[in-house]
């Protein structure tokens, strides 16, 4: 029997670009229309990289709400070489700061003031580990001579074993994994280790990116990969292992960045998130395991209680459109133009 309804306790995003100011006015909406807390990303410009400058953030996002809203931005730090334990100690004692984010210096958008050897953020992370506060990391290194759709297998290699040797109770949560070699590291290792997926890695794979010309609008960092890697992918999403979690990394750009001489890397998923989860996790046949990857695993590898809102899937067609205003410039979201199978068809206490 095809399933045509499923309802969930409402989802969490935990890994989400918001950008600032009068983007805000498009971002918060589109995240705060079915998502109750996410995972706010702090590579601004300039980055966000002391407690002061992560409050006044929050508070531009939650004066971008639409009224009535119960969003709830959950706010991160910027790992530089020069983020002090004092620094960790503030942001954990504000009780707003949940997380910690690793860049090694250039790795994606805004991460030029990342970290360029672990080794000097030592005291900082040991803070962290006692505190229980997770460091989210960008598993790539960037030296240029590694292959870029190897950089993530390297990344484990070369700087995630060696840290956890060091730090065996940090928490890490594994952005955006894109790889065979990440998810069997996650779900192998007895470290407390998670990884968030997105829904572009689970629904493309690299020649959505370079078949029939380079399409622009499927670039992210880290890029699409093989269809063996993206199978990998999907099914530790739709497993119900606790260790896979929903992070959508939707990361807003206009058209005008994207589709230039070196556009920018970054795929825009708020406007539907949800609903392209659940057409993975049914084409996978486990509808059943989409509560746990929505709705559970995140909260409670933070330590967060666990939403109890309902929030209500229909099966039924709609179009995503063309484009979407982004601070008066078109943005091209993922899926533009096409069919969405899924859409939420209520969200009640």
């Amino acid at each position: 029997m095809t399933i045509q309804n499923i309802t969930l306790p409402q989802p969490d995003d935990w890994h989400l670009h918001l950008r600032d100011d009068s983007a805000l006015n498009t971002t918060v909406p589109d995240s705060a229309r079915y998502f109750k807390r996410a995972i706010i990303m702090p590579n601004l410009q300039p980055p966000v990289t002391t407690t002061e400058q992560a409050l006044a953030y929050r508070q531009r996002i939650l004066q971008a709400r639409p009224v009535g809203s119960y969003f709830q931005p959950l706010m991160t730090l910027y790992l530089t070489d020069n983020t002090s334990e004092d620094e960790i100690q503030r942001a954990y004692d504000s009780q707003h700061i949940y997380a910690v984010k690793l860049y090694p210096a250039g790795a994606t958008t805004n991460s030029a003031a990342g970290v360029t050897d672990l080794t000097h953020c030592t005291e900082a992370l040991a803070r962290m580990s006692q505190l229980g506060m997770p460091l989210l990391v960008h598993g790539e290194v960037t030296d240029p001579k590694i292959d870029i759709f190897d950089r993530e297998k390297v990344f484990i290699d070369q700087i995630l074993q060696p840290l956890i040797a060091r730090l065996p109770d940090l928490k890490i949560v594994f952005e955006h994994a894109t790889t065979r070699d990440a998810v069997d590291f996650v779900r192998e290792s007895s470290h407390p280790i998670a990884a968030t997926i997105t829904p572009h890695h689970l629904l493309l794979n690299r020649n959505d990116l370079l078949v029939g010309g380079i399409h622009p609008h499927h670039y992210c960092l880290p890029v699409l990969k093989r269809n063996t890697h993206q199978q990998a992918l999907i099914e530790a999403a739709t497993s119900g292992d606790p260790k896979f979690f929903l992070g959508t990394d939707s990361a807003p750009h206009a058209q005008h960045s994207k589709e230039s001489g070196c556009g920018c890397a970054g795929i825009y998923s708020s406007h539907a998130a949800i609903e392209l989860y659940a057409e993975v996790f049914d084409a996978a046949g486990a509808l059943d395991k989409l509560t746990g990857f929505a709705s559970h695993f995140g909260a409670d590898f933070y330590g967060l209680p666990r939403n109890t809102r309902q929030l209500t899937l229909s099966k039924q067609d709609w179009q995503v459109p063309d484009r979407i205003d982004f601070s008066g410039q078109p943005l091209i979201p993922m899926r533009a133009g096409e069919i969405i199978s899924w859409q939420v068809a209520n969200l009640s206490d």
